[in-house]
């Protein structure tokens, strides 16, 4: 076990321990305006900065009788799942410690705050030879939002959401006191692990989660052995991935979501694995776990709205395509290049400008391939434009009832925020809804309650959990409001 200087386990005691309520004093917080990455639906909030247990536990003191709290991380839920108008908000980003590290395991194990980033957790486990299992499009998100909003990434074909990689987590309920839960469950309301599961994808409306602990990978490398092809059209893309995605660990496509006629749906398929050392030219062989993060500065806030129009949708998508190998085989890409060419960009979602977007993404079973051709379609005829758009192909789901992966094909599409854009997304949500299939909460901001009921058929374990464990309600969201949760 490697015990890290600022790790606040000491003398065998738990990270994390009980406290009441009446017991801490009050923080300060301070009224602010809060939006998601789409910037859109923003509220008014109080915010209250946390860097300890007792602070934690002093806001939920000083929001009883008001409209509760809901716990944030980095910000990167793309609608309102991490906004409060008129409660308190509890900004986590400063229980930013890892723990330990136990690389001698099997599987290895890392222990941290919920607070720390996906950045921070990946500089510090390369050096040991170790991987986080699951990468979603950013590494800026905290390991907190990672399992409430039990997120994918290109992998979850082989190797699940987030929440199937946590070995436990310490979770603070609304009556201040801090429980830690594992997957096979303890006596209680996390009896065969009903309040795990409630929390994983739960969207922070069981509790506040403080820390965790999680299985990682091993890795030679930190680079990928990718194979890259374009596909003329959306079904030579579905043939493609069906008949070739389980042979690779990561399989994800582009699409052009705007080219119309024969070539709709044309995309380029990038599939890869981790590579071995053996793979790597004798340069990268020096530092094979050198981690590489370019940064090309941060996007000022001068855009206007409709950027993403015509004329630079169809240029960027063209661009896109044809910088794209015809078939490319072993090219060897770092972490950037492979996982987050965004992140290359600071604050790249002001190209959308003050309205700001909408993420739309969806997931309906393998069966309803047409359904999704459909929905497809709809999306690249509708006149809306989209330029950053994401095709791939999910495995079986884990055990939470609120969860959205499901075995099949899931479609990501970032839409500006502009009229008639709401009645596109109706008509994909009965789609969806006639299908089987659901939205994904972590990104919406505009979902009925009706639609959402019928999305998620275990909707119903979810909620009789959170009953039990904060009848009150005390932990609330504009999401939670909107959605009548």
């Amino acid at each position: 076990m490697n015990d890290f200087p600022a790790s606040e386990v000491a003398d065998g005691a738990p990270a994390i321990a009980p406290s009441m309520p009446e017991a801490q004093p009050m923080i300060p917080q301070r009224l602010v305006e809060l939006h998601g990455w789409g910037r859109t639906a923003s509220s008014m909030s109080r915010l209250a900065s946390i860097d300890s247990l007792a602070d934690a536990v002093s806001a939920l003191r000083t929001s009883e009788g008001g409209r509760g709290v809901t716990p944030r991380g980095l910000g990167r839920s793309y609608g309102d799942a991490a906004q409060n108008a008129g409660g308190t908000t509890l900004d986590l980003t400063k229980l930013n410690k890892i723990l330990s590290v136990d690389a001698a395991s099997e599987p290895a194990t890392v222990t941290v705050q919920a607070g720390v980033s996906m950045d921070a957790l990946m500089r510090t486990l390369l050096p040991f030879g170790l991987w986080v299992p699951v990468l979603p499009g950013t590494r800026q998100v905290t390991i907190g939002g990672a399992i409430a909003a039990d997120v994918h990434g290109k992998n979850h074909h082989t190797q699940g959401s987030f929440g199937n990689h946590v070995v436990s987590l310490d979770l603070l309920t609304a009556d201040g006191q801090v429980q830690t839960l594992t997957p096979e469950g303890e006596p209680g309301v996390n009896e065969g692990g009903r309040l795990f599961w409630a929390t994983i994808g739960g969207m922070g409306l069981t509790g506040a989660i403080l820390g965790a602990t999680v299985a990682v990978q091993r890795t030679e490398t930190a680079y990928f052995t990718v194979d890259t092809d374009r596909a003329s059209d959306i079904d030579d893309l579905m043939a493609r991935m069906s008949d070739g995605d389980d042979a690779y660990t990561y399989s994800v496509a582009w699409f052009d979501a705007v080219t119309r006629g024969k070539h709709m749906g044309r995309a380029v398929l990038t599939r890869g694995d981790k590579a071995a050392l053996a793979d790597l030219t004798p340069k990268l062989r020096r530092d094979p776990l050198k981690f590489v993060a370019p940064s090309f500065g941060t996007i000022p806030e001068v855009f206007p709205n409709r950027m993403v129009n015509v004329a630079t949708a169809k240029a960027f998508s063209e661009f896109w395509f044809r910088k794209a190998p015809k078939h490319q085989v072993g090219a060897l890409q770092n972490i950037t290049q492979f996982f987050h060419p965004l992140d290359i960009v600071g604050e790249w979602n002001r190209l959308y400008g003050p309205h700001g977007f909408l993420q739309y993404q969806f997931v309906v079973p393998f069966s309803e391939g047409e359904t999704f051709r459909r929905c497809f379609e709809m999306i690249v005829t509708s006149g809306h434009l989209s330029c950053l758009n994401v095709l791939k192909r999910f495995g079986p789901s884990n055990p939470s009832p609120l969860s959205f992966p499901m075995p099949g094909w899931t479609l990501t599409v970032d839409l500006p925020i502009e009229r008639g854009l709401d009645t596109l997304c109706n008509a994909l949500d009965e789609q969806v809804i006639g299908a089987g299939g659901r939205v994904y909460l972590a990104k919406d901001s505009r979902l009925s309650a009706e639609s959402f009921r019928a999305m998620y058929p275990r909707l119903q374990d979810f909620l009789a959990v959170r009953q039990e464990v904060d009848p009150s309600g005390l932990f609330n969201s504009d999401l939670a409001r909107r959605l009548h949760l």
